[in-house]
């Protein structure tokens, strides 16, 4: 089985690169010239009216300081963007601390609601 990027652009999901672009304060011409393409195609990338390949996703991603799978799922105009740009800061080696600080005050949290 193989899976076609939808012809029709209403059947596709609108990535949040327009989002994290704006989130870092660049234009389309100076993201589309630090990775290689041109700005049209940016700009059709960011309304979904092209598709991306994993190479301009990974490009992107490095660009604009953040992950693939961010570029996708994650609104950094959103409130919880806070959340990431903090987690983001941290170092690979003091994220499993930060998880489990914040696992403590999600269950104090959770207790207080209850009690």
């Amino acid at each position: 089985m193989s899976f076609r990027f939808p012809a029709n652009p209403q059947q596709r999901r609108r990535p949040f690169i327009k989002e994290w672009r704006q989130h870092r304060g660049l234009t389309q011409t100076k993201l589309a010239d630090a990775i290689g393409i041109s700005k049209p195609s940016l700009s059709r990338i960011e309304n979904a009216r092209q598709p991306y390949s994993q190479d301009i996703l990974e490009a992107l991603a490095k660009a604009l300081n953040t992950d693939p799978a961010s570029l996708i799922g994650r609104d950094p105009t959103r409130l919880s963007a806070d959340l990431w740009d903090v987690w983001e800061k941290l170092r690979e080696r003091d994220r499993p601390g930060a998880l489990d600080v914040l696992q403590v005050l999600a269950q104090n949290s959770r207790a207080q609601n209850q009690g």
